[in-house]
């Protein structure tokens, strides 16, 4: 069995709890202008740094997949896997908002409308996830020489898409294998990162001052905007922002970079690693039941996002972490989270 990289555990790790940040502090983001500014800019900065895991869960995948040669009925069971927790977890946000939240869902929308916004992700994984057979047998057919074209093209593709979008156009016809979204770029760009970490020329201070660099830009365009438009702005924090995806990709080659490309643990920090990981696709599926229960009962304003943001991400993380625990301690948990 090949050996785990707890680089990419680490990645793991730290994304899963960014997205927790994401979501909380989305919430108080949104109430721009009922917050003080202060709490609006302290919650943006927080929502911008924590725009890195996303695209890290993405590249996390093409790292381990993309390399592989696997049998296509390993690849049926991946899909049919998600597809059941797709219908699982609907089913229980469904009811969730329907029952508890108070907020309609016309079912018949399920195909292009998640019943809870976060879900978005299983949308995109389960088409991936159809085509990597696929993909899998082109990039193993690759030169070293071609892999850096196509990573080439499909940046260009990626920063053209943007700017086209910014603008209010859209291209007449997408790139094949690349479509128009930027998951399936994320997923290459990963196995990219990971094949060539220690080719790559860029030393481990550039790429922090890149991924500082980028994050300030996104962090800036959001709230020179938001204030020019009185309106709380996200165009640059979306995952397709050559912004936020330069500096994914540079937190993400600087982790896979630290220990010389192989941290080394004690047993006990690596079982502490492998729990938290092995918990952490659950804990993105049921954290939002958490913080929708907090949303209902309290406004934005109602408390400090000082105080607000720091506990709710702690409390939502470790809740979480207990629940989903729990539910995998049962064979139909752990195939659900």
């Amino acid at each position: 069995m090949k050996e785990k990289n707890y680089n990419l555990e680490m990645v793991r790790m730290v994304s899963f709890i960014l997205v927790i940040v994401i979501h909380v502090t989305n919430y108080f983001c949104r109430a721009y202008g009922r917050i003080p500014q202060g709490e609006y800019v302290f919650s943006l900065i927080l929502d911008t740094a924590a725009r890195l895991s996303v695209p890290c869960f993405f590249m996390i995948s093409g790292a381990l997949l993309l390399g592989r040669e696997e049998p296509l009925q390993k690849h049926a069971k991946r899909v049919l896997r998600f597809f059941i927790v797709l219908v699982v977890w609907s089913t229980v946000y469904y009811f969730w908002n329907i029952f508890y939240m108070r907020t309609e869902y016309d079912l018949t929308h399920i195909l292009y409308e998640p019943t809870e916004a976060h879900l978005w992700y299983l949308y995109a994984m389960i088409p991936i996830y159809l085509v990597l057979p696929f993909f899998q047998v082109m990039v193993r057919g690759m030169s070293m020489k071609l892999e850096k074209a196509f990573l080439i093209v499909t940046t260009a593709a990626v920063v053209i898409y943007d700017l086209m979008w910014l603008a209010g156009q859209e291209p007449y016809y997408d790139l094949p294998l690349v479509g128009d979204r930027i998951y399936a770029y994320y997923l290459f760009l990963g196995y990219y990162l990971y094949k060539y970490r220690k080719h790559i020329r860029v030393s481990q201070g550039a790429l922090t001052a890149i991924c500082v660099i980028g994050l300030a830009a996104a962090f800036g365009i959001t709230l020179g905007v938001t204030i020019m438009e009185n309106n709380h702005y996200e165009g640059a924090l979306t995952y397709a922002n050559p912004f936020v995806a330069l500096a994914a990709a540079a937190f993400f080659l600087l982790m896979l970079r630290l220990g010389k490309g192989n941290i080394r643990l004690g047993k006990r920090g690596q079982k502490l690693i492998d729990l938290f990981c092995g918990c952490s696709f659950g804990i993105y599926l049921i954290h939002i039941l958490f913080l929708d229960n907090y949303k209902k009962h309290m406004k934005a304003w109602d408390l400090s996002a000082w105080i607000a943001v720091p506990v709710l991400i702690v409390s939502i993380a470790a809740v979480s972490f207990m629940c989903v625990w729990l539910i995998r301690r049962f064979k139909m948990g752990r195939k659900i989270t």
